[in-house]
């Protein structure tokens, strides 16, 4: 059984990077979605009108990632952020944020089997994402690592605070940014502080993939504007007429992300940050 298994996983990995590679050569050739149509007409946010935002309640499913989040504070998914299905989350997020088919048929499959579950049969509440070393990770942006606090669902807000003031870049109508260089500088410092207090901190190379694949959403999906970014990690609401920045026909493709998520983390210079580490490990030890 886990030999035929490992086989159609092999065989479904293979397709879909396949598939990935003739839509990133298409997305190439056709023309971009006008501003104002990226979100698909009839699907929640279409024309920037997004559903209510509410703040979930205290029995409602959250987990370490704002961009599913928002959408079941929107409502788009299960506002309680239970029982949702792997197959209806894809389309989801491809209709909010223009990923490609390819993005969101790979990343529920990979949902799925790190829970344990069927793709096509199964539902999951969004807290399940947070399995340690599994998705989540130590020396997030957002949060603090897990053995400092266990509810993955909670927002550090310094830390967010020192990412929006980070933001060294302008876009063409003078809106302040955050760049890659910025997003680089950030997890330097955040993974040399968590190493230097968290006495549990782990990170493979699988998980500051995955870090900078978190950090790269936010200048690829929302172009790095932290108008728009204080909304959304603060809130985990999607702005009043914001619209993805992404607007390639057959949405982001794995190859292109990965274009953007490789240029985050090979900019890490965890070590440039020795000094704020010893600090904050010493406050940390300091009797109270």
């Amino acid at each position: 059984m886990g030999f035929f298994s490992g086989v159609s996983r092999l065989i479904f990995d293979v397709g879909i990077l396949s598939w990935d590679v003739l839509l990133t050569l298409s997305n190439l050739v056709r023309r971009n979605r006008r501003i104002g149509h990226v979100t698909p007409e009839g699907h929640p946010g279409y024309g920037g009108h997004w559903p209510e935002y509410r703040p979930p309640k205290e029995t409602d499913s959250r987990c370490s990632c704002p961009a599913l989040n928002a959408m079941a504070n929107h409502g788009i998914i299960s506002r309680s952020g239970r029982e949702i299905s792997f197959v209806e989350i894809g389309y989801h997020i491809r209709a909010t944020y223009n990923f490609s088919s390819t993005f969101c048929s790979f990343v529920p499959h990979f949902a799925a089997r790190m829970l344990k579950r069927s793709y096509s049969e199964d539902t999951f509440d969004l807290e399940e994402l947070d399995l340690h070393n599994a998705i989540e990770h130590d020396g997030s942006l957002s949060r603090l690592d897990s053995a400092l606090e266990r509810k993955q669902s909670t927002k550090h807000v310094p830390f967010i605070e020192e990412l929006l003031a980070a933001a060294t870049g302008k876009d063409k109508n003078g809106d302040t940014v955050i760049t890659t260089r910025d997003l680089s500088r950030m997890l330097g410092k955040r993974r040399a502080v968590a190493r230097a207090v968290n006495k549990e901190f782990s990170l493979s190379l699988f998980h500051k993939i995955f870090g900078s694949t978190n950090a790269a959403t936010l200048v690829t999906v929302f172009g790095g504007r932290v108008d728009h970014l204080h909304s959304f990690l603060h809130h985990e609401q999607l702005p009043e007429g914001w619209e993805s920045r992404i607007r390639q026909p057959h949405g982001l493709t794995l190859m292109t992300f990965n274009k953007t998520i490789l240029g985050v983390e090979l900019g890490v210079r965890e070590q440039d940050w020795a000094e704020a580490a010893r600090e904050a490990a010493e406050r940390h030890t300091a009797p109270a």
